[in-house]
């Protein structure tokens, strides 16, 4: 018997046309969580990621990291911090591919987070505490 978890139409694309398909944010009914939804166009390379939320002045109040995702639907609850969230907020997400050869010449290992970026997709979705439903 053969099991097939993916869509076998779904054709795993390079990196350079790695694409955000769904990008949703849903405040929490506390006021103090959002969930998001992720989901991306099947890759050839696992992809890496960014996802932040700032409000109305600029300051950020969540954030998280991915590292090369094996799964092109994920979904998060980011937590907020600080003491003034202030509507509306922006959620931000970007995908992108470290590249290869940000290694220097002299071979010494650069961490992840400072190596260069190639960004392929980013979008942005803006959100109202007031109007929170169940997400």
């Amino acid at each position: 018997m053969d099991i097939f978890f993916t869509d076998p139409t779904d054709v795993p694309l390079p990196p350079d046309e790695v694409r955000i398909r769904q990008f949703v944010a849903s405040p929490w009914p506390d006021g103090r969580r959002v969930s998001v939804s992720l989901h991306i166009t099947p890759f050839q390379k696992p992809p890496s990621g960014e996802i932040s939320i700032t409000n109305a002045v600029g300051d950020e109040l969540a954030n998280i990291s991915i590292i090369e995702t094996v799964d092109p639907k994920m979904e998060f609850t980011l937590h907020l911090r600080g003491a003034e969230i202030i509507s509306p907020l922006q959620v931000n997400a970007s995908l992108f591919y470290v590249r290869d050869d940000s290694e220097p010449a002299d071979h010494q290992e650069i961490p992840y987070e400072l190596r260069e970026r190639n960004r392929v997709d980013q979008l942005t979705v803006v959100i109202n505490l007031e109007t929170s439903d169940q997400p």
